[in-house]
């Protein structure tokens, strides 16, 4: 987007650029969940299991996992799926640029992956019993005094 606006500046247009800008945003947004999830960013209901003995707690982190890693493997079946099935059709882009469906849908494929990866592994850490990395993330900022996320 920023190659398009000095462009218009030199009189020179970039065709496509809001079709790879949105694409790109979208792989952007699902490549970081993996990320975002493992350094406690993602929203959760933490303040309830603040409140929770060492044995409830462990028990509602394995079932919040238990139920995240089966949406999610959900989610990847059915988006690969569809992914899959622009491949299979042949079906084309619309707008400016005209490429294969499935190259910008890709990016939600390996993006719902990379979360799962991340899921999987902090609920076996939590199996082991064993802080879950987005934890430590949560007492690391409360101890520097950073409480911007609770408000």
């Amino acid at each position: 987007m920023l190659g398009q606006a000095i462009g218009r500046s030199f009189g020179i247009l970039f065709r496509g650029a809001d079709d790879i800008t949105g694409w790109l945003t979208a792989a952007a947004a699902f490549f970081a969940l993996g990320h975002t999830f493992r350094h406690g960013e993602l929203v959760r209901v933490g303040i309830w299991l603040d409140y929770m003995g060492p044995r409830a707690r462990w028990a509602a982190e394995v079932v919040a996992l238990a139920i995240t890693g089966a949406f999610t493997t959900y989610m990847l079946g059915a988006i690969g799926s569809y992914v899959y099935g622009s491949w299979q059709g042949g079906y084309q882009t619309q707008g400016l640029l005209i490429i294969p469906e499935w190259i910008p849908e890709t990016s939600l494929v390996i993006g719902v992956l990379i979360f799962l990866v991340a899921v999987l592994d902090e609920f076996i850490v939590v199996l082991r019993k064993q802080k879950p990395s987005y934890q430590v993330a949560e007492e690391a900022r409360r101890a520097a005094g950073d409480f911007s996320e609770t408000v």
